[in-house]
């Protein structure tokens, strides 16, 4: 088998890979119509072309669904995510402000284990209530491929059945239709490589690049873009540099932190947590922006949830299935630099 050097492997995740973006609006595929995206931002724009210096030809506004026709690569700007997505062949919306989703629905499952299980959102976005009753207030908007802890199953007094969750920070129930919520199956936790020795794995961030790599015997054999820790008016979140191990891990996790107003957030339902430091920077999935490339985070290693997922079973410590997180002295080495 050919490996790449680490200097080849960073050259083509970046360099190499970049050239060929150089030719604008390149058609990378074609996608199946059933394919959508719902909108991040409050509000963005429609173009002709897909470049910010089109025309505008129409204003989506957040949690609006489109359906993704096609994906594109547009001009020079931004360079660091030159991703554009078709809009049913009408035109163009830049991919960091649009989440790609799919609608599908779930059987219910009857027998929840005593402990809980976990589920994940497998419609664009679904709303929690206090009680199973859509007459009840909304407690928060649940999005696509976030992860929940289900811990009981109700029905309402029409008979539909729901969900009760368990809110992992504020210790509080509230209730999701079940069938916007797939039981994760056991087999979708198992380990990664769990053939290759614990010493023999190890994880570099790197934040010139923005990418992370997973090495198994100092060879890559995983890379995924991503946006880690930033400057903001409130302070430098910069992700720490050096070396970390990966010893606390969550498939689910409610962030919150500040004002709302002022830099803050309050994301329930992250998924696939990997912490590598006790103040909380961790690897996870990341539904409220689809912007990698560039660092943007509160020191977090944000990552499209599928490679969260991948990178949370491939390190250790394992999680079981049936426990909503770990928390070890031992776990596998992560070098930011």
């Amino acid at each position: 088998m050919n490996y790449l050097s680490r200097r080849e492997f960073l050259k083509l995740g970046s360099t190499a890979v970049m050239g060929f973006f150089l030719s604008p609006y390149l058609k990378i595929s074609t996608l199946p119509i059933e394919q959508q995206g719902r909108v991040i931002d409050e509000s963005i724009k429609l173009f002709e072309q897909p470049t910010f210096k089109a025309k505008v030809i129409e204003t989506f506004w957040k949690d609006m669904l489109l359906s993704i026709s096609e994906v594109t690569i547009g001009d020079e700007e931004p360079a660091f995510n030159r991703v554009w997505y078709e809009i049913s062949g009408r035109g163009y919306v830049h991919s960091g402000a649009v989440q790609p989703v799919r609608t599908q629905l779930n059987p219910t499952i009857s027998e929840i284990p005593s402990g809980g299980a976990l589920a994940e959102v497998t419609v664009p976005f679904t709303d929690a209530h206090w009680k199973a009753d859509k007459s009840y207030p909304v407690v928060y908007r649940m999005y696509y491929e976030t992860t929940h802890w289900v811990v009981k199953l109700v029905y309402d007094e029409g008979g539909q059945p729901w969900y009760r969750l368990l809110d992992d920070k504020w210790k509080v129930h509230y209730h999701v239709p079940a069938a916007h919520l797939r039981i994760v199956p056991h087999e979708e936790l198992t380990p990664l490589s769990p053939e290759v020795p614990a010493s023999e794995k190890r994880l570099e961030v790197n934040t010139p690049e923005q990418v992370v790599i997973a090495y198994e015997w100092d060879q890559p054999i995983f890379m995924a873009k991503t946006a880690t820790g930033a400057k903001f008016s409130n302070g430098n979140f910069s992700t720490p540099p050096g070396k970390h191990i990966t010893n606390h891990k969550r498939p689910y996790r409610h962030m919150a932190r500040g004002n709302l107003a002022y830099n803050g957030f309050d994301l329930p339902g992250v998924p696939w947590v990997t912490y590598i430091t006790e103040g909380g920077v961790s690897f996870h999935g990341t539904y409220w922006h689809n912007n990698f490339g560039r660092p943007r985070s509160h020191g977090c290693i944000n990552l499209t949830a599928q490679a969260a997922k991948w990178i949370y079973r491939w390190t250790q410590p394992v999680v079981p299935p049936n426990e909503p997180g770990i928390f070890e002295n031992y776990g596998t080495l992560v070098e930011v630099i």
